[in-house]
């Protein structure tokens, strides 16, 4: 996609920034984009403009695009505490420890799930791009817990759909600050990118329809275990949510968490756990459930509370 583009702003991307209107556009990354604006490779009607500046429809858009990035390339290395709770023929369900990506990605030289299934010889389905074959669903780096990988092309497929139709059932568990009122409930708020920080995401009007359900299911002194259960399957989208409600994962400091609550249970990342996922199995049909234990560092942390509490 490399070369010089010459196109009109839609009316669609009137009043957007830059790097947002032009991500849209052309399907690139904000960060490219802002990159692109920052070395004045962005014109409109003929003059540089800045990532934050606002499109107006009909003006004349010149960019000159970069050379394409060379596919990031699976390594397969083993994963410490990567363990296989189920596989057959058509998927392997995974409880993926923290500090793992599900997939590699450009500057990210750490561990993947999929270099890790690659390294046990678990062969997965080729479908998708060349990095994240057989990746039908993620979790954050940050993140533990229980996910599925297809490994036939089949299950690939039928996967993909139950994710996207939304009749997979994505249950995690999530220790916030403070107190949630009330203490069930649904929170409908659509997320897109932060408008002023590209590696976060935020309620914003006119993002993505975003739905997460939720039960207070432990109350302590500093905090409330939750159960969640996701309706959509937005990135950060718990985190997000919870944050937007004043109440924060706790560890998570990207969205607003208490540093010293975090300390003093030894948590030194977002108290967020995918305890359950279920889905009809790709070869028959049939309703299939697994679950993932509490790691170490967050069954500690409430252990903590509870003696507090």
């Amino acid at each position: 996609m490399s070369g010089y583009r010459t196109l009109p702003v839609p009316d669609g991307l009137d009043g957007l920034r830059v790097d947002a209107g032009l991500a849209k556009l052309l399907g690139l990354s904000r960060t490219v984009v802002a990159t692109l604006a920052e070395t004045g490779d962005v014109l409109v009607d003929g003059q540089p403009v800045g990532k934050s500046d606002r499109l107006v429809a009909g003006s004349v858009l010149e960019v000159t695009l970069p050379e394409p990035e060379r596919p990031v390339q699976v390594q397969a290395v083993p994963v410490e505490g990567l363990a296989v709770l189920h596989e057959d023929d058509d998927v392997v369900v995974v409880d993926k420890p923290v500090g793992v990506a599900v997939h590699p990605s450009p500057g990210w030289t750490g561990p993947t799930v999929v270099g890790g299934l690659a390294a046990a010889g678990v062969r997965v389905a080729t479908s998708g791009a060349a990095e994240r074959q057989g990746v039908v669903h993620r979790l954050d780096v940050g993140t533990t817990g229980v996910m599925v990988v297809a490994k036939s092309e089949h299950a690939y497929s039928v996967l993909k759909r139950a994710f996207k139709e939304r009749t997979v059932d994505k249950i995690y568990h999530a220790l916030v600050q403070g107190h949630p009122d009330p203490t069930r409930g649904t929170i409908d708020a659509p997320i897109d990118r932060h408008p002023k920080h590209d590696y976060k995401f935020a309620v914003v009007a006119g993002g993505k329809p975003s739905v997460t359900h939720y039960e207070v299911t432990e109350a302590f002194r500093a905090a409330s275990l939750v159960e969640v259960k996701l309706e959509t399957g937005r990135t950060h989208q718990i985190r997000v949510h919870f944050a937007a409600l004043r109440h924060p994962c706790v560890g998570d400091l990207t969205y607003g968490a208490d540093p010293e609550l975090a300390r003093r249970l030894g948590v030194a990342r977002q108290w967020l756990h995918a305890h359950t996922l279920g889905f009809h199995h790709p070869a028959d049909g049939q309703w299939v459930e697994f679950s993932s234990a509490y790691p170490a560092d967050l069954a500690a942390a409430l252990e903590k509370l509870r003696a507090e509490s």
